[in-house]
């Protein structure tokens, strides 16, 4: 087993372990018990993991329960591959969000669940993490003061499919073979939309999840886009060929052929996933065993058929909805280019000569076509702007969703949560796009707001986005952790205490300009990286946020970075996952180089659609069309029902 291993920050600060609350009551009654962490041998620091693994880096992951389980009684959890115990939780018995009511929009007791993704969304650029931001984001902006912010949030993978599958599965890359953006992710790895389908959720996807492989639904009950990108193979990475630039990948015309647009393939997307019109007539009086068949329903129709469908029959919602902005290519509207029009759009602030960068950055100048090949200020500049502009368009869309959910009455009982998949290098560093452990390809925005029951604050600890999975399932009266192991760690302490939780992520990449796998641990102020190639990484965030001074060298902090370096070799197998990942590599470079011989049949998905049944095309009586598509329901004398009154039975007005 991997040693217990946590620093902590300088100073005579003590870690707290989280303490496992039951949801947030309406008389705000909390219970549960706190652990204290100790240093297994001494030391001038402490240190605690709150994960165990084995060395071949499959170990078990979670805390171990040492005193109390969710119910407040004498229990214990036991991981090992095998034996696996847990004690009923208190979540599962006493769920009770429903209190303060949610007017006519939702009469179950959980609250509906609406995910957020932004694309490629750089965290540290944001005016919730950078007061002095100038770009435009007022309705995250708002969404953030009355939230739970989440300033020090990671991906687990800074690359679109290892990201979104770690993110899916609470489980890290290495666990379920999510090594890059071909890596199929099977069938029976669970992910949050199977949990929250046990909780009695009714689940949702509307844009972009880049799943690979036959199964393109992964416990979504409704998958109401295709995805924007190809679900197949043709995009492994070859470590046999390390010196061979992937033409499909990146390359430097994105940032050399920015500036405005009048459509683009990223806004035909986005606006597919929002707002596209292509659905039957509302849903009423369907059990919530019949298949939905031919229905195809886009984030925001998707949300007033809800609202108009039988309110006592129906399960809560968890939509999740992905776009793809502000991911590349750097190119927007003429409207959102002209909401930057004479503001000072900031260069990069850190440049690192080519021949100066570490070798992994590198690596990656050659795998973008940037090596030898210098971006001018100019280019940058629109670049940026663009970029800017395609931030401020995935605001509006969040704008546009919170302002339904209020006006169909949904807001009141609706949790609300906005994240990314990775940021965006963005010219620092003279890096761009993602692929690396720094601050702006690795962090991401997060925050979590359901004001009713969750008082906002700033949650400074890291975190990570391999930590949802856990966090939707105890939000839905659930607990993931009672029923398989995971790596992820459920935030909902840090939701309803003050108490300081684990401060802790870890990272996997083996995709693109890697030659074996970079390992990332980022704890209190401390971030390190390591791999089999590559000279190891030790920042001190609080004192070198530009991580510009690589520590690992160093005599002074020398007992930090030894610590460091055990646990990774504890925690990973270095040489075995690189032979596990190579292999996967070859099977499916060898697969993909057969399927384009002859004829060839994607793994896409296309959503079942039948516009047989829309509007009054099918002889639907008039009357009754129009009293189910109606919202809100009204009476004979066009006066609106009582939040009880539903499409079949009225109520009295308002009023009455």
């Amino acid at each position: 087993m991997a040693p217990s291993l946590l620093l902590q920050p300088e100073g005579p600060q003590s870690f707290v372990q989280p303490t496992v609350k039951q949801p947030p009551m309406p008389n705000n009654v909390e219970g549960g018990v706190s652990l204290e962490a100790h240093a297994p041998g001494g030391g001038s620091f402490s240190m605690h993991s709150s994960s165990s693994h084995s060395a071949n880096g499959h170990g078990q992951s979670g805390a171990v329960n040492q005193g109390s389980d969710r119910n407040g009684t004498s229990g214990s959890s036991r991981q090992n591959g095998s034996h696996f115990i847990t004690s009923q939780t208190l979540l599962e018995q006493s769920m009770k969000f429903a209190s303060g009511g949610s007017g006519s929009g939702g009469s179950s007791e959980k609250p509906n669940i609406l995910y957020i993704m932004a694309d490629q969304m750089a965290a540290p650029l944001l005016k919730m993490n950078d007061p002095n931001s100038v770009i435009k984001t007022p309705n995250l902006d708002d969404l953030a003061k009355t939230g739970v912010v989440f300033s020090s949030a990671y991906c687990n993978s800074p690359l679109c499919a290892p990201s979104r599958f770690t993110m899916c599965t609470g489980q890290l890359p290495s666990k379920i073979g999510g090594y890059d953006n071909a890596s199929v992710l099977g069938p029976d790895v669970p992910t949050y939309a199977h949990y929250l389908r046990r909780e009695g959720y009714e689940t949702a996807l509307a844009g972009k999840m880049h799943f690979i492989g036959p199964d393109q639904l992964h416990g979504f009950e409704h998958r109401l886009t295709s995805d924007i990108y190809p679900g197949d193979l043709g995009w492994t990475v070859n470590w046999d060929k390390p010196e061979e630039r992937q033409e499909w990948y990146h390359n430097m015309s994105s940032v050399m052929q920015a500036g405005p647009c009048v459509r683009s393939n990223q806004l035909d997307y986005d606006e597919d996933t929002m707002h596209k019109v292509s659905i039957p007539p509302i849903r009423v009086n369907i059990d919530v065993a019949t298949p939905l068949g031919d229905f195809r329903l886009l984030a925001s129709q998707y949300l007033y058929d809800y609202v108009r469908s039988e309110p006592t029959t129906r399960r809560p919602f968890a939509l999740t909805v992905s776009l793809t902005h502000p991911h590349d290519p750097y190119t927007m509207t003429q409207e959102y280019w002209d909401k930057y029009e004479g503001v000072d759009i900031p260069l990069p602030n850190v440049h690192i000569a080519q021949e100066d960068q570490d070798s992994h950055s590198q690596r990656l100048m050659k795998t973008i076509d940037l090596w030898n090949n210098p971006i001018p200020d100019e280019a940058a500049i629109r670049a940026r702007r663009a970029y800017f502009g395609a931030c401020t368009f995935v605001d509006d869309q969040v704008g546009k969703l919170l302002r339904l959910l209020k006006n169909c009455h949904l807001d009141k009982n609706t949790i609300i949560v906005f994240s990314g998949d990775h940021g965006d290098m963005l010219g620092e560093r003279d890096l761009w796009y993602k692929m690396s452990w720094f601050e702006n390809s690795a962090r991401v925005p997060m925050i979590i707001h359901y004001p009713a029951k969750f008082t906002p604050k700033r949650v400074t600890e890291s975190v990570s986005t391999m930590d949802l999975l856990p966090t939707f399932v105890d939000l839905a009266g659930g607990d993931a952790s009672a029923i398989l192991p995971i790596d992820g760690v459920s935030l909902y302490d840090y939701l309803v205490s003050d108490k300081p939780g684990k401060d802790e992520v870890f990272g996997e990449y083996m995709g693109e300009g890697t030659v074996t796998p970079v390992m990332m641990i980022r704890r209190y102020q401390w971030k390190y990286t390591c791999s089999l190639v590559d000279p190891p990484q030790l920042f001190d965030l609080s004192n070198d946020p530009q991580e510009l001074v690589n520590l690992a060298t160093s005599p002074e902090h020398a007992k930090i970075f030894n610590a460091f370096q055990a646990e990774a070799r504890a925690k990973w197998d270095l040489q075995q996952i690189h032979q596990d990942c190579l292999m996967s590599q070859r099977k499916r470079q060898l697969c993909w180089s057969a399927l384009q011989i002859g004829r060839f049949e994607s793994w896409d998905y296309q959503p079942p659609y039948n516009d047989k049944d829309r509007f009054i095309r099918s002889q639907i009586p008039l009357d009754e069309l129009e009293r189910r598509a109606r919202y809100p329901v009204v009476d004979h004398l066009g006066r609106e029902h009582t939040a009880q009154a539903t499409h079949h039975g009225a109520a009295g007005a308002v009023g009455e």
